[in-house]
């Protein structure tokens, strides 16, 4: 049996070396979001795709100054980073949330704080949705659709190109973000080919109500 300093030596290195971000597990299995979301999907997009991010963003974070910085830290002077870590840590913050927006629960629904801001703001829960469609297909190339709070708590929808955010110190319209729709083609291409409507008409169906609703009423209490 090895001597327990020798075991604590061995711990401390593992610790020393270990990568400082690290991909959370998925909430459900890959074929849970079926028939809106493919198994085959789903097992590419987190094990592939966004794994690559995390291995990406420890990498490009190795050796810097930025190395033990929070994402919001990094967020926060993404302008004056290089690409790697401005791709990989936006690659990451928003798979991350994608995720947790997602569900295979049925019947979750917006709050009521939350529905009657979205009623004050868009009108409808579906005219809501229609907006989030609309700028999802009007960005050309890859990206992804928000629903954020913004600075004056009111709801404001945006996308971004590419892997990036509304967190992020440049972004043309900032604000904390509640709710985020994947349209990179990874997202959706084996099962929806070039029909990006088709996608974002299926994806409502799997929207996890209940995790929005929290972080809406997070922003609130902030």
């Amino acid at each position: 049996m090895l001597d327990k300093k020798i075991l604590i030596v061995m711990l401390l290195l593992c610790l020393s070396v270990s990568a400082q971000f690290v991909q959370k597990p998925l909430p459900y299995g890959y074929n849970a979001l079926e028939p809106y979301i493919d198994a085959t999907t789903m097992e590419i997009h987190y094990s592939k795709h966004h794994a690559g991010y995390v291995k990406n963003l420890n990498d490009a974070l190795q050796g810097t100054a930025e190395e033990k910085m929070t994402l919001q830290q990094l967020f926060s002077k993404i302008a004056t980073l290089p690409a790697p870590i401005r791709n990989n840590a936006g690659g990451h913050y928003n798979h991350e949330m994608f995720w947790s927006i997602l569900t295979p629960e049925k019947n979750t629904k917006p709050s009521a704080d939350l529905l009657k801001a979205i009623t004050d703001k868009f009108g409808s829960l579906e005219n809501l949705k229609q907006k989030l469609n609309e700028a999802a297909l009007s960005r050309f190339g890859s990206g992804w659709v928000w629903l954020c709070v913004s600075k004056n708590n009111k709801l404001e929808i945006s996308s971004t190109a590419n892997q990036d955010n509304p967190l992020m110190d440049d972004a043309q319209n900032k604000g904390i973000p509640i709710l985020c729709i994947d349209i990179w083609e990874h997202a959706y291409y084996l099962k929806y080919q070039n029909k990006r409507a088709d996608y974002l008409s299926a994806i409502w169906n799997v929207i996890n109500w209940n995790e929005v609703n929290a972080r809406y009423n997070s922003t609130l209490i902030k």
